[in-house]
């Protein structure tokens, strides 16, 4: 039989974007054919889908460790990596998903869907980073890795009714009972070690039923094994009391039985549950055994005086447990009638703001300097390759056009401070004043990123390649009226 499992940490990687490429297009007769480098292929994202047919995390326990693929390598002539394959992960529905102690999804039914972890995004090769300023990129960005989350998943049942009892109250025999499953049942405590559901049918309504493990005093706070399970009865919209008629146990009695199971439920629920409000229903099992229906006789009017409706019944035999899935089937249906309608998801749009340059400056007290914190810049270094000075001269135009060197004069850097830019620390060197110039004149600052060849114009004009032509044949013959003489020929005075 397999293994339930209802909790795990799993370790999610998704996958690394590829490198772009730095090529030059070569072809006869064209000597300066331009870049043609294409884009790195964006790495796999890491996906949670509830899938119908899982209904434990038992794949999980077994390989925690999960990876998506990366992006695929990019080429010269304009050909672009492709994207890296999503690993999507299916889980059971009522899944819910925590990262570093904070619930950030909780996956209930079919097709719900979590992005845990995103690709990281493929490097621009050298065609796309061309412009008219810097018309051959001798350098391309880097891929960007992918997101490393550590997440814990933990299922919390979906049920529309949950049973809870002290333990071997015969609650596995009354699902057994009213439906196909087929819980272990023996005759000692502790027999049922994980929940168990069951399909039930009564009349027209279909709903499902949850047996969870023996509840005892002292389960909301670790005791027996309530506090690993009572989470699968958060979701139920019912609660039973299943009342065992014929304990042997001395100091145990249906109402304190009762009086117990509420305390453990309110001690773990507490008012934003109100699991307690849930118990609607006492069932009173083993009717059969001597003496159970004389002691149903005994407490039915107190319980009833509590709110609960009385149901005695006799899993073993069948008696009573028609009546008793009718009962449930109501307080279903008056459970799901009262459940508003579910609006449609709403479309949330977060302007940023007109002050927000997209990064902050802070003093660093690792580095007694100054870092550099933003999406933009530290995924801006992420993407240089460092071993390039084009691409470190394109880094830093981009770090001062996005106004990086005013903000940090503005904050009290000065010429040789330790700024840190994500992992990159360096030392800083302004290269011009804040703000005295324009974005457009900023842009073209120093030469950085242009075409070296364009550069130095080494292609004569006519008139000078008239002169070393003539330059050229000075040494060699001489002319005379309409004849040539040749100029070895000449002494030192006729020359």
């Amino acid at each position: 039989m397999a293994a339930f499992v209802d909790r795990v940490t799993v370790h999610v990687s998704a996958g690394k974007g590829a490198n772009g490429v730095s090529s030059v297009h070569r072809e006869k007769f064209k000597p300066l054919g331009g870049p043609d480098g294409g884009d790195g292929g964006d790495g796999g994202d890491v996906v949670l889908q509830v899938d119908p047919s899982v209904h434990t995390l038992l794949d999980f326990h077994h390989r925690p460790h999960q990876k998506a693929g990366n992006g695929k390598q990019a080429a010269g002539d304009y050909r672009n990596g492709g994207r890296g394959a999503d690993l999507v992960l299916g889980v059971p529905s009522g899944t819910v998903v925590s990262v570093d102690g904070q619930v950030v999804a909780d996956l209930v039914g079919d097709g719900a869907r979590l992005v845990l972890a995103r690709g990281g995004k493929g490097g621009l090769g050298n065609a796309a980073l061309a412009n008219a300023r810097r018309k051959a990129p001798g350098f391309a960005l880097l891929g960007e890795p992918g997101e490393a989350v550590d997440a814990v998943l933990e299922l919390k049942s979906i049920a529309d009714v949950g049973l809870v009892g002290y333990p071997s109250a015969g609650k596995s025999s009354l699902v057994a009972s009213m439906s196909a499953a087929r819980p272990k049942i023996a005759d000692y405590p502790f027999t049922t070690l994980v929940p168990q559901l069951g399909v039930i049918r009564s009349g027209d309504t279909t709903y499902t039923m949850a047996d969870v493990p023996g509840l005892i005093p002292g389960a909301s706070v670790g005791k027996g094994l309530g506090l690993e399970f009572l989470r699968h009865v958060e979701r139920c919209a019912v609660l039973v009391h299943v009342v065992d008629m014929a304990t042997m146990e001395p100091g145990r009695d249906p109402e304190t039985d009762i009086e117990a199971l509420e305390h453990e439920l309110r001690e773990y629920g507490g008012e934003d549950l109100d699991l307690v409000g849930r118990l609607r229903i006492a069932v009173l099992n083993k009717i059969d055994v001597p003496d159970g229906r004389e002691l149903v006789d005994l407490v039915r009017a107190s319980l009833e005086e509590r709110g609960l409706q009385v149901f005695p019944i006799s899993a073993a035999t069948g008696e009573g447990v028609t009546e008793l899935g009718y009962a449930l089937a109501a307080a279903v249906r008056e459970h799901r009638a009262s459940l508003p309608d579910l609006p449609p998801a709403p479309i949330t749009i977060t302007p940023r703001a007109v002050d927000d340059g997209g990064f902050t400056v802070e003093r660093d007290p690792r580095t007694d300097g100054w870092v550099v914190l933003g999406v933009r810049p530290e995924r801006w270094v992420r993407q240089t390759d460092f071993n390039n000075d084009e691409a470190v001269g394109y880094l830093a135009d981009r770090l001062n056009r996005l106004g990086v060197e005013e903000g940090l004069a503005k904050a009290g850097a000065v010429p040789g401070d330790a700024i840190t830019v994500g992992d990159v620390t360096f030392d800083w060197e302004p290269t011009l004043p804040a703000g005295t110039l324009t974005i457009e004149e900023t842009a073209g600052l120093g030469g950085r990123g242009t075409d070296t060849r364009l550069e130095d114009n080494t292609r004569l004009s006519a008139e000078e390649r008239l002169l070393a032509k003539k330059a050229r044949r000075l040494p060699y013959e001489v002319t005379e009226g309409d004849g040539w003489i040749d100029a070895d020929l000449l002494d030192d005075t006729d020359r």
